[in-house]
């Protein structure tokens, strides 16, 4: 089985960083503990500090997009850290390419 890989491009308020990262670090409590879910990794811009790339790795697509997305602890998770969105976040999925060389 190939993990699927979650990549959300999140823009926050300017000024807003230490709060934002305060509060995901908090929602991430809900993140580990939805089925499916395999592991998470966040990095800020240099550039645009007010500019994060959340990557999630999920055992399927449907472990993000209905297990989580549809459950409580997405609304718990959405509660914490939506505020400081400037706008919502691009989320696209990634699937794993292996090439032999």
């Amino acid at each position: 089985m190939t993990a699927v890989v979650e990549i959300a491009t999140i823009e926050i308020e300017s000024g807003e960083q230490d709060q934002f990262e305060q509060a995901i670090a908090r929602a991430y409590t809900y993140l580990r503990s939805s089925p499916g879910y395999l592991s998470h990794q966040l990095q800020q811009c240099l550039e645009r500090p007010e500019r994060y790339v959340l990557t999630v790795r999920w055992e399927t697509l449907e472990a993000h997009t209905v297990t989580f997305r549809e459950s409580e602890h997405f609304v718990q998770w959405r509660a914490l850290i939506g505020s400081y969105f400037a706008q919502p976040p691009e989320v696209l999925h990634y699937r794993p390419i292996e090439l032999n060389a």
